[in-house]
């Protein structure tokens, strides 16, 4: 039976025992991996996920993915885009979009036209 002690770069002592081909085998798996732990099968996954969760889908954010796609090339009510967002599977209440959309206007994303006692956003 073949025996090996390896010392990980964190500190760690491992002891591997076994027939020459299984050690030779762990062996060369922990030298691949930079952190001496066995090799990781699904990386690209892991890194999709990470990608996803970073880009948290905020009413401002879909405002401007809404903006992006050429939807406020003709003049929308506050309604129409609450219709818009929830055909995509997000629900808000008009009381979360308002803020949303009047901080778009502010940044210069939207402008909004009076018409009569309502608002109308477009870009």
């Amino acid at each position: 039976m073949a025996k090996a002690r390896i010392t990980t770069k964190s500190g760690s002592k491992v002891v591997i025992e076994g027939s020459p081909e299984e050690v030779a085998s762990l062996l060369a798996i922990l030298e691949r991996t930079p952190t001496g732990g066995p090799a990781p099968k699904d990386t690209p996954r892991k890194k999709e996920r990470r990608l996803q969760s970073n880009t948290k889908q905020t009413p401002t954010t879909l405002l401007a993915e809404l903006a992006d796609g050429g939807f406020f090339k003709k003049p929308k009510e506050l309604s129409a885009i609450k219709t818009a967002l929830q055909e995509q599977g997000h629900y808000y209440p008009v009381t979360s979009l308002s803020p949303a959309v009047l901080r778009a206007v502010r940044k210069r994303i939207l402008r909004r036209i009076r018409d009569g006692k309502r608002w109308l956003y477009v870009q």
